[in-house]
């Protein structure tokens, strides 16, 4: 019943103000640097921006048609198992429980760290330290209450968007240290194109990150017919100009040498533009960026595990429904989620996170593209508030997009698409058990 008593009162601008929260996070700092690395000239670098930003802008018009249609608490899982059944939508769960929601908090904690002693000069060897530190420092944030958690939150919100607004504004009428060529788009050095664009498409999916939540609100929209496919459109489309203005602004003040592979680079760019003293404070306000959306995807990712809890889909649910006496929250579900991404943090570097969880999701969005067209086929007189706009260009550029991600990524990265794939399959036994525990219950 809860479900369908939501107040439509959010506006066209809250709702664009919901997509631009949602989807700027730590990505447009440090995404650089894998980006180069594989792209190895400004012309690709930036195509790939562009590119990503033309995919996430359809991935964000398809599924937000499964958002009015299906707007039950859970998202994408709801789609997924309205369309597909319970396994699928359970394994989507499942994946964001222990990848997904973990490796995101585990990827920002290490850039956290990275950051935190690029800034004070410290030794590397207490990376891990700080990272781990980091992480448990929101997750106690967030077992102190929602409400503490999303005052952090909306400080973080603001703050975020103050240095992307000084690195463009001032970075782009700053004389240029390096030439910069857009013109024509190709690689550098001996790597293919197909490898190389691949590569850095995939990297800037993280950046991108956060489209499949845009949905989320349609419920509470005054007109989502009308307002929801503005929104997602203007807002992603911002998005967008910004990823790539940023861009263009640390590959006109850094080579492509210093740019590739370098984490610092958003760090290293701002003192060379604002000098050493506003360098820092720009890096004090990345790193305040950086927290807090490790803030959003711990708060967020409790959640998950929670949810699934609730409807005893997984192994030893009764420990994960419970909620802290004081401040009713899922706790369990908090340390499960932090434990794994320790766990994480000891075995990967930032980039492997990010690029695995990314494939990772992929797989999903294809499920939530293709059910679109299940749904327009099987089930013509669903009520859709909204329907995606150019049905079918927009819902197939989407899908080929994603087919383009996975594909070429199991083939140049196969160790790191094997283990995603992997993890997420382990979620099968683990259903079947849970199943089967709950059948000897009942008997």
């Amino acid at each position: 019943m809860g479900e369908n008593r939501l107040k439509r009162e959010i506006s066209l601008f809250g709702a664009f103000s919901t997509v631009m929260g949602t989807v700027i996070g730590a990505g447009v700092f440090f995404k650089t640097a894998s980006v180069v690395s594989f792209a190895k000239s400004p012309s690709l670098t930036v195509f790939a921006w562009v590119l990503g930003g033309l995919l996430t802008l359809c991935a964000g018009l398809t599924s937000a048609e499964l958002a009015t249609a299906i707007p039950k608490t859970g998202g994408a899982v709801k789609y997924i198992e309205y369309t597909y059944g319970k396994l699928p939508g359970f394994l989507l769960g499942w994946a964001q429980s222990v990848i997904y929601f973990p490796a995101n908090i585990a990827a920002l904690s290490i850039i956290f760290g990275t950051q935190f002693i690029h800034l004070f000069h410290l030794s590397t060897n207490l990376l891990l330290p700080i990272a781990i530190g980091t992480g448990l420092s929101v997750t106690l944030v967030n077992l102190l209450g929602t409400r503490m958690a999303a005052n952090l939150q909306s400080f973080t919100l603001v703050i975020k968007m103050i240095p992307i607004a000084l690195i463009v504004l001032v970075g782009l009428f700053m004389p240029a240290s390096v030439e910069v060529s857009l013109f024509p788009v190709r690689t550098g050095g001996d790597v293919g194109f197909i490898h190389a664009l691949s590569g850095a498409l995939l990297a800037t999916m993280f950046a991108y990150d956060g489209w499949l939540g845009v949905g989320a609100v349609a419920g509470e929209m005054k007109q989502p017919e009308k307002d929801l496919p503005k929104a997602i459109f203007l807002g992603l489309t911002f998005i967008t100009i910004v990823y790539v203005l940023i861009n263009f602004v640390f590959l006109k003040t850094l080579s492509i040498d210093q740019l590739s592979g370098n984490l610092n680079a958003a760090s290293e760019a701002s003192n060379q533009i604002f000098g050493s003293m506003g360098g820092k404070l720009v890096t004090i306000g990345i790193l305040i960026s950086v927290y807090g959306a490790l803030n959003g995807y711990t708060m967020t990712g409790i959640r998950v595990p929670y949810a699934l809890a609730l409807e005893e889909m997984i192994p030893f649910s009764q420990q994960f429904q419970k909620l802290s006496k004081r401040f009713v929250v899922p706790y369990i579900a908090g340390i499960f989620q932090f434990l794994i991404a320790a766990v994480m943090m000891f075995l990967g570097s930032f980039d492997l996170l990010t690029d695995m969880l990314v494939f990772v999701m992929w797989l999903f969005s294809l499920l939530i593209f293709s059910a679109v067209f299940i749904l327009r086929k099987k089930e013509p007189e669903l009520k859709r508030p909204y329907k995606v706009p150019f049905y079918p260009v927009i819902p197939a550029v989407a899908i080929l997009g994603g087919l383009f991600i996975l594909i070429t990524t199991l083939f140049t990265q196969t160790v790191l698409a094997s283990i995603g794939i992997g993890i997420t399959l382990l979620g099968i036994p683990v259903y079947l058990l849970n199943q089967k525990i709950k059948g000897l219950k009942k008997k």
